[in-house]
């Protein structure tokens, strides 16, 4: 009795153990920690402007030339004042970009403000872009 036992554990031991098996390879995994930039509109690239700063509207339109012209609106969600720096990337319609990225500017914003910033790309191959808000340097 105990050989049949004892063979029948071994059985179920082998037939489970052949579903631990790893599977074959797997897919990479894509996280948005990285592609924001090439995923969003509106960036906030630090832990304070994501706490301070908010977008409470984008508009775009194509000016006569060709060239994109885009408004951001930024808000200071704070009850203080706040110096932060904002530019924007323009990039073709793929999403990549020819270099065309605006100067870093220094934007004060009040208590509780809401500031227009207004950005032009240099050229008419720009029909995408990326607004980027940081802390004062």
């Amino acid at each position: 009795m105990n050989t049949k036992a004892l063979a029948l554990l071994a059985a179920a031991t082998l037939l489970f153990a052949g579903c631990a098996t790893e599977p074959g390879p797997f897919a990479p995994q894509d996280t948005t920690k990285y592609t924001l930039e090439n995923t969003e509109k509106f960036v906030l690239l630090d832990k304070p402007t994501q706490v301070s700063i908010t977008c409470t509207g984008l508009q775009e339109r194509m000016l006569s030339d060709g060239r994109l012209e885009v408004v951001a609106n930024v808000k200071n969600r704070e009850n203080r004042r706040l110096q932060v720096q904002i530019n924007c990337v323009f990039k073709d319609d793929q999403g990549f970009t020819s270099g065309d990225e605006t100067p870093w500017t220094t934007l004060i914003l009040s208590e509780n403000a809401t500031e227009a910033v207004k950005f032009t790309a240099m050229n008419a191959q720009a029909k995408k872009y990326t607004v980027r808000v940081r802390q004062a340097r």
